[in-house]
């Protein structure tokens, strides 16, 4: 039987909102805070928290803007980022059993 070798999972992204959050910036070039908030339903409060975290590791450039009068938030995934959402699901498969 052979070793089992599991890699480490990134615990930035091992959270489920973190991790929300990251696949959305995947499928899209940028989302507002509206979207991700809508999309993940999260509240305001967490949302804003797992943003910052995500900011702060370099994964994600958030650009606050205004549309009109009103803020915005945008977010978008840097090099980085994708380089560790890459690494995150390679981690993670290596933890799937495959059977034949």
């Amino acid at each position: 039987m052979e070793d089992k070798q599991f890699k480490p999972l990134d615990p930035l992204l091992h959270s489920e909102l973190r991790l929300a959050v990251m696949s959305l910036l995947l499928e899209v070039d940028e989302a507002d805070f509206v979207y991700l908030k809508k999309q993940t339903g999260a509240t305001a409060g967490n949302l804003s928290v797992q943003i910052d975290k995500l900011s702060a590791a370099g994964y994600i450039e958030v650009e606050k803007t205004f549309r009109g009068k009103k803020p915005c938030t945008l977010c978008r995934m840097t090099d980085k980022g994708h380089e560790a959402f890459l690494a995150y699901v390679e981690a993670l498969q290596s933890y799937i059993v495959h059977t034949h």
